[in-house]
């Protein structure tokens, strides 16, 4: 018996935490839905939308809505400032330096001096 009235008063405070915790956030650190609909959840759905609500719908603070680092090549922003005279200029070095390490490496290693 005592079990569950400890349990009960820990879903209670849970339950009472987690509309804080939702009431409180600016409405861009919600995630999925709206703030209003969020607080709806986790009102109707006491120990249930408390754990959605931590677990999908609340945005971290170092969390700025991407998840996964772009590349440059894949970023469309970065590929919009490059200039195509700047590409054929690093193509041009790129290739030149290539070539300059393939003439290096065509000689072959040089022979020790015999003893």
């Amino acid at each position: 018996m005592r079990l569950l009235i400890i349990g009960g008063v820990l879903a209670a405070v849970f339950w009472v935490f987690s509309i804080v915790d939702c009431a409180v956030q600016p409405a861009t650190r919600h995630r999925g839905v709206s703030k209003a609909a969020w607080m709806a959840i986790v009102i109707i759905l006491p120990v249930i939308g408390g754990v959605l609500w931590f677990a999908i719908g609340r945005r971290r603070a170092n969390d700025k809505g991407q998840m996964r680092f772009i590349a440059p090549d894949d970023d469309p922003m970065f590929l919009k400032g490059i200039s195509k005279s700047e590409q054929d200029a690093r193509i041009q070095r790129l290739e030149e330096e290539l070539a300059r390490l393939n003439d290096e490496t065509d000689e072959g290693p040089t022979p020790e001096p015999r003893k």
